[in-house]
């Protein structure tokens, strides 16, 4: 790692920071000469093309900079990274247009911005292409250091082993004294020396606290020297949160929750926002799938002879916990708990048509909870809303299930689109820690998300049950 302005950075994306503000420099050149020619404007002199192309290169890089694309692991995720590098030059345009405003000596024409912009945007991306096949995948990823060697750390041991394409590279993990140790021998580094040495001497991006007992154990005067070196320091849920995109249940504590420094709370405008997007979508998804209902009725009046119900009633537990009637499509025999127990769908369930099969499979079934949405009782994205019967069987065994009915259900959700359908409690449980992600996080912008990500569900039936 090398130092810069008191913080340490990789030495490879330093040298990529580099090549890329040449690139920023090289691109305003460039969109003079292709707008003006070889000759330099008469209201113009060379040293202030210079200035003119400094001054674009310096803005368009801190504008990469604000937008994390010099952090490993920026580049991991294709579709995160063109969205940051779209957002990153549209904060370029903004940081452009106050210097050129406060500073008219500096300023170029439209048509010089827009030729440089483009000749940027097309360098950014050859470079990042080549950037990308000159460095290893390993060493793309950020590099964790973790601070402890017991039962919580080896968690994050068991995720590395289990995925290996995860985001993240373990360089060692540092015992605490009196801890019981849990890690591989050879994974272990030992404390001889300040911890910021440590992270230097292995090019360390983040540290993760993992103790399994914190209470005067941790080396606090370490991790703040660390911090303020520019090294994350990120307790084990927060790991977790931001690798996994859950927040798990196991290690979740009261204090977490209103010590975050985000989420968990939507403003006004987020709210009525959230609702007011959720009606016009709903009343646009009911004229655009009314003739594909009008087709599942009349092949569930086939399918039963007339003689059954299309759809089906079923009470569920809505927002803070009030019960409401959800509308589906009905997909099992209607003697399916002809014995009045509640019981889960199960694959390959009996219980099911063949029609229903299909309605399942498509996600079809779910098209009346539109109903629901423009009543208010549900929005298009939130938890799934579960029966009154196993909401107090799980309430009861699993500790936080409650928080769930915070947000309006949804029709689909974060947990439907990340984890595979549950079938017990144990399913109940993994669900529920995508679910209170979404409601720390819950807003339009991650609703737009989820609901594009539900296309690709209902294409490949994932989750399908």
């Amino acid at each position: 790692m090398v130092r810069l302005f008191g913080y340490y950075v990789s030495r490879s994306y330093a040298l990529l920071g580099a090549v890329e503000a040449l690139v920023f420099f090289g691109a305003f050149q460039l969109g003079m000469l292709l707008r003006f020619g070889w000759s330099v404007p008469p209201h113009l002199t060379l040293t202030s093309l210079l200035a003119m192309g400094l001054v674009f290169a310096v803005l368009m890089s801190v504008a990469m900079i604000s937008l994390g694309l010099y952090q490993r692991g920026a580049q991991e995720q294709e579709a995160s990274f063109v969205i940051r590098l779209a957002l990153a030059f549209l904060l370029g345009i903004g940081l452009l247009t106050v210097a050129f405003y406060a500073v008219p000596a500096v300023s170029v024409g439209r048509g010089v911005l827009g030729l440089s912009l483009i000749f940027a945007f097309i360098g950014i991306t050859l470079v990042r292409e080549v950037f990308s096949r000159l460095v290893t995948a390993e060493a793309r990823k950020r590099r964790v250091l973790v601070l402890g060697a017991g039962a919580n750390a080896r968690s994050i041991e068991d995720l590395a082993r289990r995925d290996p394409g995860i985001g993240f590279l373990v360089v060692g993990y540092v015992p605490l004294s009196s801890a019981r140790e849990q890690i591989t021998q050879s994974a272990l580094i030992a404390r001889d020396r300040p911890l910021l040495d440590l992270a230097i001497t292995h090019d360390v991006d983040e540290i993760v606290v993992a103790a399994d007992d914190r209470r005067g154990k941790l080396p606090v005067a370490d991790l703040v020297d660390c911090k303020l070196s520019g090294i994350e320091v990120m307790d084990l849920l927060t790991f977790f949160e931001k690798e996994l995109a859950l927040i798990k249940i196991d290690l979740l504590h009261p204090s977490w929750i209103f010590l975050s420094p985000t989420g968990f709370r939507m403003g006004v405008t987020g709210i009525y926002g959230k609702a007011l997007f959720d009606r016009v979508v709903a009343v646009t998804l009911l004229v655009a799938t009314a003739p594909i209902m009008l087709l599942v009725a009349v092949a569930s009046l086939i399918e039963s002879r007339g003689r059954d119900p299309i759809l089906y009633h079923q009470v569920r537990v809505g927002q803070y916990g009030k019960p409401f009637l959800l509308h589906k499509f009905r997909s099992m025999r209607t003697d399916a708990e002809s014995d009045g127990v509640a019981r889960w769908a199960s694959k390959d369930d009996p219980r099911i048509t063949r029609l229903g099969a299909f309605l399942r499979k498509t996600r079809l079934d779910e098209l009346p909870q539109i109903l629901n949405v423009i009543q208010g009782q549900m929005s298009l994205v939130g938890p799934r809303p579960e029966r009154p019967e196993f909401v107090d069987q799980f309430s009861a065994t699993i500790p936080y299930y409650s928080e769930r009915h915070r947000a309006k259900p949804g029709v689909t959700g974060w947990a439907q689109i990340l984890h595979s359908y549950g079938y017990d409690e144990e399913g109940a449980r993994r669900k529920l820690e995508y679910d209170l992600y979404y409601i720390k996080h819950a807003g339009i912008v991650l609703d737009l998300v989820i609901l594009l990500q539900t296309v690709e569900v209902v294409i490949f039936g994932k989750g399908a049950r």
